[in-house]
């Protein structure tokens, strides 16, 4: 079998795999901010001290990273609707399902970094008259942001990976459009190997960068 590059001229990757493209960045970026601030809220109610706030977050965190995301996607995607009793689009449950499903994620980092904060500096809020809120957002989370900046952007590496998933239920990100190039014009096998060189540079070049951004935030220590 001979490799035939030729068809994948500048026309096709816009007409195919653009589009893909520009959902799997949406998917990514929407879960990732989505997924922190959910994940952060779930971290403060695991650490809360609460049992009512505690049991529920935890359940919710444990469940999630117990379920293969693929298995998530589908069962969103197809129970969702029943329970509405209206259909919903590929796309818009893709992009809630990765919001929830990284929230659990997410919210295992911000929790180790909430914890690596000194306990000195809570207690010195707390001296200074802080209600337990006002400490988080004042004091810790912003340092904890800062220490766990390079695992939450690790974390969104993989995110962008997981995008590819979003096949099971025919959404339309960037795999899917090297797959319909490919099946167009009959080379499914270039397509592929195309799609798997553009996912590892995209990862590979993230991924100097968050080594870069953590030898700075290294440095400035």
């Amino acid at each position: 079998m001979q490799l035939d590059f030729s068809f994948l001229t500048g026309e096709v990757l816009v007409s195919y795999i653009s589009k893909g493209f520009w959902f799997s960045l949406q998917l990514t970026l929407v879960a990732m901010i989505g997924g922190i601030v959910l994940g952060t809220l779930l971290a403060l109610m695991r650490l809360s001290g609460n049992r009512w706030l505690e049991l529920p977050a935890t359940t919710y965190v444990n469940t999630m990273r117990s379920i293969p995301l693929v298995m998530v996607i589908l069962w969103f995607f197809l129970l969702i609707p029943l329970i509405i009793g209206r259909p919903m689009g590929a796309e818009l449950s893709a992009i809630i399902t990765f919001t929830l499903f990284e929230a659990a994620y997410y919210s295992e980092i911000m929790r180790a970094g909430i914890q690596s904060v000194p306990r000195g500096q809570v207690h010195a809020g707390y001296a200074m008259g802080m209600t337990y809120r006002q400490t988080m957002q004042l004091v810790v989370l912003p340092q904890a942001f800062r220490n766990m900046l390079p695992v939450l952007l690790t974390q969104t590496i993989i995110l962008f990976q997981d995008t590819s998933l979003v096949y099971a239920i025919g959404a339309y990100d960037m795999l899917k459009g090297f797959e319909i190039a490919g099946k167009n014009f009959n080379r499914p096998v270039e397509t592929y190997l195309v799609a798997t060189v553009v996912y590892f540079a995209i990862c590979f070049s993230l991924s100097m960068l968050v080594k870069h951004l953590q030898k700075r935030i290294a440095i400035i220590r």
